[in-house]
């Protein structure tokens, strides 16, 4: 009988707070664990080990892939699945790992759910489609020192095209980027530090200033991440390679977080017209005509998120700008233009789909009060659900 197998490779430094949420979130079904130990000083060597861990010690030397190609030039397994200690498998989805070991593909992708704000909330992430398996034995290892990436280019050099990359339905949650992690390990300092040795190097690639404008943008310095991630679409473009997405997502990001609204407009139609699948720039573009004051407009680009969807992992996605937020959003266009049976109902729908989003709250009470000749007055301390039913009852 073929009896494939499949290796964990991770990489970790003091991640006893972590670890063990990880690994057991994946014990059942990978045959072994490579973990490769860059010098924790807590129980993180112990706690990989109870899990019958294979540890190698691995002295830091400022490269993430080094480190982690360290890993898999040990792994034994067909197929190999890499992980960070602060990240979890969805564990009814985990068994599905093992129906990749007998696939003809090289590498393949599964659903990345990154988490921000102070707590894990389901509406409050960002999901794309990430590389994360890959088969052992074929050439494949990391570049970058950080925020490493693997070679696929490389291996595929002698093939016509790089073939599609598949998605397996495996949800992978990663919670790195809540606002307690990156606080706890000073994640800016580090990671910009990296970055900026990066710039150094003779030939980078310009995903080194994308990275470095993502920097920047989480602690606010739009100056700065707007600059970089300029620098990084101009490298892309002088390497004759279009962009990726996620590029222009930041760009747009940056110009209406920072009020830079006729900087944004036009342009955005621009990026639209590459990447015409991508939500997150269409509801871009419904906030940029929202604050133009042109609400019929926005209006129609909101309700076109709300038929795209948030499912296409291809992007970098933020939940909602194909749900909840784009159907709040409808609802301020409805209300501008003076609809405000349909804006309540509009509201009264982004409430349902979200119970951690509070601006249709808000919204659809005040719009409520001000319209007590519609809807009739509002209960003594009317809760949110009390809220909704009189809207859906209204209807």
């Amino acid at each position: 009988m073929d009896f494939r197998r499949l290796s964990l490779c991770m990489i970790v430094k003091d991640e006893e707070e972590f670890i063990e949420r990880c690994l057991s979130s994946i014990k059942g079904v990978v045959d072994e664990m490579i973990i490769v130990d860059t010098g924790s000083s807590d129980r993180t060597i112990e706690i990989c080990k109870s899990f019958g861990a294979k540890v190698l010690s691995f002295p830091w030397n400022g490269s993430f892939s080094d480190a982690r190609n360290y890993g898999i030039e040990r792994a034994t397994g067909d197929w190999i699945l890499w992980l960070d200690a602060d990240e979890e498998v969805e564990a009814s989805d985990v068994y599905r790992l093992r129906d990749i070991l007998y696939s003809d593909d090289y590498f393949m992708s599964i659903h990345l759910i990154n988490y921000y704000g102070e707590q894990p909330d389901p509406t409050k992430t960002f999901d794309i489609a990430h590389a994360r398996l890959f088969k052992n034995n074929k050439g494949f290892k990391f570049h970058n020192n950080i925020h490493e990436m693997l070679n696929v280019n490389e291996v595929f050099a002698d093939f016509d095209e790089i073939p599609a990359l598949k998605t397996v339905p495996i949800k992978l949650y990663h919670y790195g980027y809540l606002d307690s992690m990156n606080e706890s390990k000073k994640k800016f300092e580090r990671n910009l530090s990296m970055l900026k040795k990066e710039l150094k190097q003779k030939e980078y690639s310009p995903w080194i200033e994308y990275h470095i404008a993502s920097e920047y943008y989480r602690v606010k310095q739009f100056d700065k991440s707007f600059d970089y991630v300029n620098r990084s679409i101009i490298g892309f473009l002088k390497d004759l390679k279009t962009p990726p997405s996620l590029l222009y997502r930041l760009k747009y990001s940056i110009l209406i977080n920072s009020g830079s609204i006729d900087g944004a407009w036009p342009g955005i139609d621009r990026a639209i017209t590459l990447y015409p699948d991508y939500v997150d720039l269409h509801f871009y573009k419904g906030l940029i005509l929202y604050v133009k004051d042109m609400f019929k407009e926005a209006l129609e680009v909101f309700e076109h998120c709300l038929e795209m969807g948030e499912d296409n992992l291809q992007h970098l996605t933020l939940q909602g700008v194909g749900s909840f937020q784009a159907m709040y959003y409808k609802g301020c266009c409805l209300e501008k233009l003076g609809k405000i049976e349909d804006a309540a109902r509009s509201y009264a729908q982004a409430v349902s789909l979200s119970d951690t989003f509070d601006s249709p709250v808000k919204a659809l009470r005040e719009l409520m009060i001000k319209n007590e000749d519609i809807f009739g007055e509002l209960p003594e301390n009317c809760d949110n659900e009390t809220l909704v039913t009189m809207v859906f009852l209204y209807q």
